[in-house]
This record gives C-alpha cells, structure tokens and sequence, in this order.
C-alpha cells in the first residue's frame, strides 16, 4: 500500500473534522454547519470555494498550470434521519440524526484529499472537489446539477466512492456498467364500501383485492420481465381498517421497485399499473395508482472504469481491486454519470472491529444504529483521490 506520507502525517487532524460532523449530523438541505465546515477549511487550505449549488452544497477549486482539462471528485454531506446507539464520545448529539452510511467520512476523505492538493499541486489543470447534500432521498446531485455545476465547472469526467461495511480495509470494488439499481415508489389507494364484518354482503372488501395485488405483482418478475433481466417489487407498506368488526371502504399499499435499466422499469410501471386496475376492477373496487420514479440507476462508463481499476491498483495492488457485486440499492451520483463520464466504487470499511467502546450492540452495516466509519480509511481514500486526479490530469489525451 503506497499511502502519501504528508495525508498520513495530517490523519488524526483530519480525523478529528470527522468526528466533529458525526456529533453534528444534518438532514438534506439543511446541512448548514457542515457546508461551513467544509467553506472554512478549504479557505484556511487557500482553496477557493463556490457555495450553494443544491442549497448547501460546496465546490472546492484547485487549479494548476495552464490546462483547461478538469476532472471532479464528489463526497456527500448529509445524515440519516434514525437514532443513534452508539455512545462513544463523538456520537451524534441531535436524537432522531445519525450519520449511519459514513457520508461524514466520505467528506474527510475529500478533505484531506483536497488539503494535499492545495499545497502540492503536482498536476496540470483543475481538480473540483463537490461536497454534495442531500444524498440520501433529496436527489441532491441532480439539484446542484440543475444549479449549474457542470457549466460552472466543465469537467471531463467525475468520480465518487463509497465505504463498504464486510469489504476489508486496503481493498476497493468496482465494476463497469449498473453497480446500484434505480430508486422508485408506488402508492396504490384501493375504495371499496364500508360494512359491517358479519355482513360483508352489504360492502365490497378492498382487502382481498389488496392480497390478490401483491401477489399478481410478483408474476410480472417472473412472467413479464426476461429472466436475464434484473427486477424487484416490493409491496412493504398496507394501511387499512380501524376496528376488528368493520370492513374498511379503503385500502393503501406503498412500496419500491428497484431495476438496473430504464427498459425493464418501464415494462414493470406499465405492468403493475395494468395489474392493480384489473384486479380492483375484478373485485369491484375503484383503483388511484401513483408511480413515482426516484434515482435512475448508477451506470458506470468502462473507460473510466478501467482507468480507476488501473490507478487503485498501483496502489493497493491489483488482487485488492475486486469486482463489485451489483446492490439493488441506489445511489444518486447516478445523476453525474447521466451527465458525464465516470466511475463509482467502493472503498472496504471492515468488519466493525475498528469501533470504540460504547458502540451499539448491532453491526456496523451501511444504515444500522450501531454503524461508524473507519477512521483508518482516511488516509487511504484520500491518498486515492490525488491519485486519480493526478493520473486523470496527466494523462495523454
């Protein structure tokens, strides 16, 4: 492993800026104190900064020589909206906010990164560093997209990472083509009429017509789609009824569909629209049916792919550079790649060993209570962003 021994030197400083955002968690879009943090220490590094793309979104500036070749390397910012378990010393203070998916480490990483970049600046052209907001559910790549980072900051090609919880430090995974699948939800309100439970005669039940739904949806993966294809239908909410003795008059079921393809995710709306108004129709009911498409799915570009295989593999060695197995997860540095070329991948967080005392009781997985990043990714995730800016930049086009 070839760490840069200047980031080595400023870990425990830039770890302590860590820690600092897990004990401060914010929400999407409201992270205020954060994206001061971030102005703030890009200032102090001599680093222009461009503020509130996507609300509270930040974009680190360091340029050097006479290039007009740029290549952008983005970290989020924002917390989760869940109760944190863990009691170590920086654990968050806010009840109710946790940064539970490391996005406070993807932010160190950056920072130390773009620390080293300002004061070496072994490269010809532009490095822009995007702190981005609103990661999870607030599509805070596609805002700061809409609010012009792309044409205030030409850039030939983006990059983002991910820590992976189970993936061992001083490894990364990556792959070409889907790595997370698109994000979408459906909202199907079934009205039937009201009675009386020992007179269902008099009503008509929305409720059988709900069970019959949620298993028809299921024969549109296995009947519609082509196997090949990758699919997921997930009826995970149904609200209905207040008392034991009454038929309700309605019905909602709530859920996601996750697919790594445009295509595939067409035929699953148009199927299940088709589906939940035949089977309401069948039982009596009258059907609403709301799709709502989310992140489209994180496509990576296989050029990029390569080169970032190339270049985390001098460093790390090319058996710690795996395959990633595809996450119907979503992520929405899908918005980037729809835009620009580039690559996603994913930096090993551990087993969880690398807690403190005081950590919660469950594991240290991506969204659980317990959760905490590991600090000792710090100077490897940044050593791994020069390294990609410094090829990127250097090399022949």
């Amino acid at each position: 492993m070839r760490l840069i021994d200047s980031i080595v030197a400023d870990a425990s400083a830039i770890t302590a800026l860590r820690r600092d955002i897990h004990a401060h968690p914010e929400l999407c879009f409201q992270e205020q104190r954060t994206s001061d943090l971030i102005a703030r220490s890009l200032t102090e590094w001599g680093i222009p900064v461009h503020r509130g793309l996507g609300t509270t979104g930040v974009v680190g500036i360091v340029k050097n020589g006479s290039s007009a070749r740029a290549v952008g390397l983005r970290a989020d910012i924002d917390a989760l909206p869940m109760t944190e378990h863990n009691t170590f010393a920086h654990a968050s203070r806010h009840p109710g906010r946790m940064h539970a998916c490391g996005h406070d480490g993807h932010t160190a990483m950056l920072l130390a990164a773009a620390r080293y970049l300002a004061r070496h600046r072994h490269f010809d052209g532009s490095v822009y560093l995007i702190f981005q907001p609103a990661e999870e559910g607030g599509g805070g790549a596609r805002e700061m997209i809409k609010d012009g980072l792309f044409r205030l900051f030409p850039m030939e090609a983006v990059f983002g990472a991910h820590n992976w919880p189970g993936l061992s430090v001083g490894q990364f995974a990556l792959r070409s083509g889907p790595c997370y699948a698109s994000s979408n939800e459906f909202r199907i309100t079934l009205k039937g009429k009201g009675a009386h439970g020992a007179m269902p005669h008099l009503g008509i039940d929305p409720v059988p017509a709900a069970c019959q739904m949620v298993q028809a949806f299921q024969t549109i993966l296995t009947r519609n789609k082509r196997p090949l294809d990758t699919g997921v239908i997930s009826v995970t909410m149904i609200h209905t009824g207040e008392a034991t003795n009454v038929i309700p008059d309605q019905c909602v079921m709530e859920g996601t569909v996750r697919t790594f393809t445009t295509e595939v995710l067409d035929l699953i709306e148009r199927r299940m629209r088709e589906v939940a108004h035949a089977t309401a129709s069948a039982f009596e009911c009258s059907c609403d049916f709301e799709f709502m498409r989310n992140y489209p799915p994180t496509v990576n570009h296989a050029a990029e792919t390569d080169f970032a295989r190339r270049v985390l593999g001098e460093l790390v060695g090319a058996d710690n550079v795996v395959e990633f197995e595809p996450t119907m997860g979503a992520e929405d540095f899908s918005y980037y790649l729809l835009e620009k070329p580039g690559c996603y991948f994913m930096i090993g967080n551990g087993d969880g060993a690398h807690r403190e005392g005081g950590h919660g009781l469950g594991p240290c997985m991506l969204h659980n209570p317990s959760y905490d990043f590991n600090d000792d990714l710090i100077p490897l995730g940044a050593t791994a962003w020069v390294r990609l800016a410094e090829a990127w930049l250097g090399q022949a086009v």
